[in-house]
């Protein structure tokens, strides 16, 4: 069965870094399976809204009690699941914005992390309803986060590590193009780096 790519992107920025990681994770995932189909979503040119209180209820009210405003208020976060649940591979374009994510992928966030939908709450706790996906989630940052005395403030790489392990997406790998603004040197660098990265886990991808 020909598998089902998902890229999301984050970033307003057209020529943004997370957005060539994307690109080019996408490229090469097309190239070892020709036969995928490619989906995009996005969140800077249509934003999903962040969560309403009518969208809230739609949440914990069964699918045959909600009339037609709740019908209406769930519709966007219901086609955003569906969309994640139909896809094989997740690519997330996450530039660190204030040490995490920016808020239209937060927003997104919010709306497929549903309980009943990508998870739900058994005898020992939450459990993950996502499971057999892989997620590839290529970030972007100015400084470097990933050592050194900076490193506490990464929030960005242990959120969404967690939160996609949350809803059972326990395979997931960082793409990372780090201290892109400490001059064209530390530019260059952060992308050769991110390439190798790039390379490295596409050929763990079956």
């Amino acid at each position: 069965m020909a598998k089902q790519i998902l890229v999301v992107d984050s970033s307003p920025r057209a020529q943004s870094v997370s957005r060539k990681l994307t690109r080019g994770i996408a490229d090469k995932l097309l190239k070892q399976h020709p036969e995928a189909t490619l989906k995009r979503r996005d969140l800077s040119a249509a934003p999903l809204p962040h969560l309403t209180e009518d969208v809230i209820t739609s949440f914990y009210t069964r699918p045959d009690r909600r009339d037609d405003k709740l019908k209406n208020a769930i519709a966007l976060s219901d086609a955003a699941v569906d969309e994640l649940l139909a896809s094989d591979i997740i690519v997330i374009g996450a530039p660190m914005w204030n040490f995490n994510v920016p808020s239209v992928l937060k927003a997104w966030i919010d709306h497929v992390v549903r309980a009943g939908r990508t998870f739900t709450y058994g005898a020992n706790g939450a459990e993950g309803l996502a499971g057999g996906r892989k997620a590839i989630v290529a970030l972007s940052s100015g400084g470097v986060y990933s050592e050194g005395p900076a490193q506490a403030m990464d929030f960005q790489t242990t959120y969404l590590r967690s939160l996609l392990s949350f809803i059972g997406i326990t395979d997931v790998s960082f793409v990372r193009a780090e201290g892109v603004s400490m001059g064209e040197a530390g530019y260059q660098k952060a992308l050769a780096a991110a390439e190798t990265q790039m390379s490295q886990v596409l050929g763990t991808v079956a």
